[in-house]
């Protein structure tokens, strides 16, 4: 089975609707598949619907955002309940609401954005930053960097990154997201594996990373992501050491958003090593 548990929709950052996402998927031969969008499950019932039509095995995903010792992390929670708005448990219902409160925190965000381009920047994209929040999908900081993209302000979403957005330029805000036991406990709670999303991209030394990998696996966690689409095979070989070390279960995604990339397609990561025991186990 050619899985990946790492994609994201139009609901959140990514560039195609759950539909033409699962089509895509399809294209690329996966034919077992996650939705992980940024803090809602919104698009999971279309995204099931979909799978269901052309025989992919679906698992309802949600990529959250959460605070450790000050720095943004991600937890994908995978195989939560059913992934359907309608679903009314007590799990269902607290993660719905857990995650509305770091929608909320993220278009509060969006806002100081552009207020601090404006003043610091002199640039005002402030109508396409409302236009953008009027939208149903959870706003990013994706979003405004494109938004920079098309008023001629940077040359492409990276360099909107480092010349506007990253931490110490003109147009960062910070935020804090809720924490990681809490953000854990809710994912296991709605009946998912929390997995700690692409861990080599957090700027932390070496002890760090493994302080994280302690309280994560500490807190409930399942699952850590150790092939991502993109990532060199130093960085693998030292992540899966690291799902060794702490027992464990590997995932992997290519963390799609954009077929206009095309180095970064669905299902196109280095496989696991044979020794790790796989999420899609349990899922």
């Amino acid at each position: 089975m050619s899985f990946d548990f790492h994609l994201h929709s139009d609901y959140s950052d990514g560039k195609l609707a759950p539909a033409a996402l699962v089509a895509h998927v399809h294209a690329h031969n996966v034919t077992q598949m996650a939705l992980t969008d940024h803090d809602t499950l919104a698009g999971c019932d279309a995204a099931a619907a979909a799978c269901a039509a052309l025989g992919i095995a679906f698992v309802p995903g949600v990529e959250l955002s959460v605070s450790w010792r000050g720095q943004s992390i991600h937890v994908i929670g995978l195989g939560v309940g059913l992934g359907q708005q309608s679903d009314t448990s007590a799990g269902a219902t607290a993660l719905h609401l857990h995650a509305s409160d770091v929608v909320a925190r993220r278009r509060a965000r969006v806002g100081q954005i552009a207020a601090r381009l404006q003043h610091r920047g002199r640039i005002d994209i402030t109508a396409a930053l409302d236009e953008m929040l009027r939208l149903p999908g959870v706003p990013t900081r994706m979003h405004v960097a494109r938004a920079l993209v098309g008023a001629g302000h940077a040359e492409n979403v990276q360099d909107a990154f480092d010349r506007w957005l990253n931490h110490g330029r003109p147009g960062y805000a910070p935020v804090e997201w809720p924490d990681l036991v809490s953000s854990i406990s809710v994912l296991n709670a709605a009946g998912g594996k929390a997995v700690l999303a692409h861990p080599h991209r957090y700027r932390l030394s070496a002890g760090a990373l493994r302080g994280l990998l302690g309280e994560f696996k500490g807190a409930g966690g399942a699952a850590m992501e150790v092939s991502v689409g993109g990532m060199s095979r130093n960085d693998l070989d030292r992540l899966a050491t690291l799902a060794r070390r702490f027992g464990l279960r590997a995932s992997a995604g290519s963390d799609f958003h954009d077929p206009a990339v095309p180095w970064n397609p669905p299902g196109r990561f280095a496989k696991l090593p044979a020794d790790l025991e796989c999420i899609a186990e349990q899922l």
